[in-house]
């Protein structure tokens, strides 16, 4: 397998991998809210948007590989 099928491969995995683990944080999050730990919830909410600027950059990543 060439170079660039492989780094489109682990860039896709990385990118599902983010995907799943956001699920996660926002409902860890909401459970944190519900057991009224709203800072935690917070910095875990604040942690979303930056795995979601990390996630858009694997994605920009991506299309440049047919660039």
């Amino acid at each position: 397998m060439e170079f660039l099928e492989r780094a489109r491969i682990r860039i896709e995995h990385w990118i599902s991998h983010n995907d799943h683990h956001q699920e996660d944080y926002s409902a860890f999050a909401g459970e944190l809210e519900r057991a009224e730990k709203t800072a935690s919830a917070q910095y875990i909410r604040e942690m979303i948007e930056i795995n979601a600027r990390c996630t858009e950059c694997l994605k920009r990543a991506l299309e440049a590989l047919d660039q």
